[in-house]
């Protein structure tokens, strides 16, 4: 059966819809701020008094100092991968479940889960930028490829190598209907950037922070939601799933 991309984002829309799109919006709206506030904490504690001026104003900061701020950084950074597992997990149940999110979502192999998505998320995100210095194309190209990493992650226990393997063979055919999430994906970026600079260009960061942080966590909230629905497609149009296989082959796999 071929991947109909259409299908794709209305179940991706109709899965964010739900209490579980609620909750997951909510866990994502919180770590943007948690991220952006920490990090203006830092760069204003940490920065010597005469480079300020060249920083210009930042928006929101906490009252402590810029070391707590970089550790505080450095914890939101690492809480999303936990949180990307969950989120994984909780949009590619059957609908009928999305109206309860279950901590087994989080419980499962997390550990493990959270450190394939740090080593995995890294190779993916190199790779597509050297991709996009490449003419961009190549950096869209390897975007479709890996749009399923989280999913295979997440949902299929997968090791780092594993998981790369196995959406780049979910992808394979459908590619340039992928790339136009991962375009998608792109111009978010783009409409947030805009948005951020016009409102810092007025002068009100901290309202610019509130504004791009909110509406940059809806679209991609979105965003997954269409990829959770791209992953369930492929992966059920596809009859190599062997979950056993894959624990096998993916065993040792762990340390990477």
């Amino acid at each position: 059966m071929a991947f109909h991309l259409t299908r794709a984002v209305g179940d991706g829309i109709r899965r964010i819809l739900t209490r579980t799109g609620a909750v997951l919006f909510v866990g994502l709206l919180l770590l943007q701020f948690l991220v952006q506030i920490s990090l203006n904490t830092a760069v204003v504690g940490l920065i010597p008094p005469e480079a300020a001026d060249q920083v210009g104003s930042l928006g929101l900061t906490l009252p402590v100092s810029g070391t707590v701020g970089a550790v505080l950084f450095l914890v939101a950074t690492l809480l999303s991968l936990p949180y990307f597992v969950g989120l994984s997990r909780a949009l590619t149940r059957p609908k009928n479940e999305l109206s309860t999110v279950p901590a087994e979502l989080w419980r499962r192999r997390l550990g493990r889960a959270s450190l394939s998505m740090l080593l995995g998320g890294f190779v993916v995100g190199i790779s597509v930028w050297i991709g996009l210095l490449l003419f961009l194309l190549p950096g869209i190209f390897l975007g479709a490829c890996f749009l399923c990493f989280i999913f295979a992650v997440g949902v299929e226990d997968r090791g780092t190598v594993g998981a790369l393997r196995r959406s780049w063979g979910l992808s394979r055919g459908n590619r340039l209907k992928l790339s136009v999430i991962v375009i998608f994906s792109g111009v978010i970026g783009g409409i947030i950037g805009i948005l951020g600079t016009v409102l810092d260009l007025a002068a009100v960061p901290v309202l610019a922070e509130l504004v791009t942080n909110t509406f940059g966590t809806v679209l991609f909230v979105f965003l997954y939601g269409m990829m959770a629905a791209s992953y369930l497609q492929l992966r059920d149009d596809t009859d190599d799933s062997e979950p056993e296989t894959a624990a096998s082959a993916d065993h040792g796999e762990e340390s990477l």
